[in-house]
């Protein structure tokens, strides 16, 4: 039988921004109908801090696949004229364990976590907001603007801020051919770089942070009531982007509660004790099922701490894959 085999220019015809929010939102349902199952990461350091690899995986019982997503980093690669960060996703069918196919893993990965930015903003932000903030003007910033305006198409302001302003700038010039692949192609919402992040949070109904940091940038004292923020970059022991202060009066949910108390932003604030685990509302799968219920008031803070699942990126995969034109697909014979 052939094997499709995507790469990611494949991918880029043929995923649709709008498309992959769905699918991420019907991952997080089946995840809270415990239609679900990750397995243990698998995480090895060739060369500490130089070159390292994980290998993430699940089963998704609703749509007989399962899968995992192999990524590796080798930092030297920037010597080589390579990419530091490479990785694939390989999907199997879950009625008979044959392989489906094998995608690309970097612009899956940047599509599904723009989408779950997104869906956080969607269920918990107030509604008609009109400015929002971006923080990091990184890869993941084509992603994330993506799947903001696919959910609210009538912003007025999307602020990016990176410590790099020129990077900022630069970035967002470059965004038009990025936006139409992934099927956004409004005009009406002003996109713009920003220097002064304390202004840009004071204005900002909605904040999505995207950023490695492992110091605290957004401050409490300038996080106005109403606002909702996304937080994206906390993937790992010691990574926070937020004063752990603003989860102290804040209506909290996560993507996975097990993971994201061990290594999302919200980490430090139950190390310090600032919340305890009663305290997070719920998982977003019960929201979007309307188990329980998200935000109570137009003046709550809300908080979505995502840290990502392999289950995320093997639905995504599967999407495109069932999908892509043949065109697009190089076919091996398995």
């Amino acid at each position: 039988m052939g094997l499709k085999i995507m790469n990611e220019e494949a991918l880029k015809h043929t995923l649709k921004m709008k498309d992959v929010i769905e699918t991420v939102e019907n991952v997080y349902s089946q995840k809270s109908e415990n239609q679900s199952v990750v397995w243990n990461t698998i995480f090895y350091d060739f060369v500490p801090g130089k070159a390292d690899m994980d290998i993430k995986s699940g089963y998704l019982k609703k749509q007989k696949i399962f899968g995992h997503k192999t990524v590796t980093w080798f930092g030297d690669n920037l010597q080589k004229d390579l990419p530091t960060l490479n990785g694939m996703i390989c999907i199997f069918d879950g009625n008979t364990g044959m392989p489906l196919g094998i995608t690309e893993g970097a612009y899956i990965t940047g599509m599904r976590t723009g989408a779950a930015a997104a869906i956080g903003a969607k269920y918990l932000a107030n509604k008609a907001p009109k400015n929002i903030l971006i923080v990091g003007a990184g890869n993941q910033l084509k992603f994330q603007i993506a799947a903001i305006l696919s959910v609210f198409p009538d912003l007025e302001k999307v602020q990016v801020f990176d410590k790099d302003f020129t990077k900022a700038s630069n970035v967002i010039k470059g965004l038009s051919s990025d936006l139409v692949f992934m099927g956004v192609s409004q005009t009406n919402t002003k996109i713009i770089p920003v220097e002064d992040l304390q202004i840009a949070t004071e204005r900002s109904e909605i904040i999505v942070t995207i950023t490695p940091s492992r110091v605290p940038f957004l401050k409490k004292d300038w996080i106005k009531p109403g606002t909702h923020l996304s937080t994206m970059g906390a993937d790992m022991e010691g990574k926070q982007e937020i004063d752990e202060n603003i989860f102290s009066n804040a209506t909290i949910f996560t993507d996975d509660l097990q993971h994201s108390s061990q290594v999302g932003e919200m980490e430090i604030a139950l190390k310090n004790k600032i919340i305890q685990l009663e305290d997070i509302s719920g998982e977003i799968g019960d929201l979007i099922l309307n188990k329980t219920a998200g935000r109570k008031a137009a003046e709550d803070v809300t908080i979505f701490d995502a840290t990502g699942m392999a289950l995320m990126d093997i639905a995504t995969a599967k999407a495109a894959l069932d999908t892509s034109e043949d065109k697009n697909i190089v076919n091996v014979e398995f």
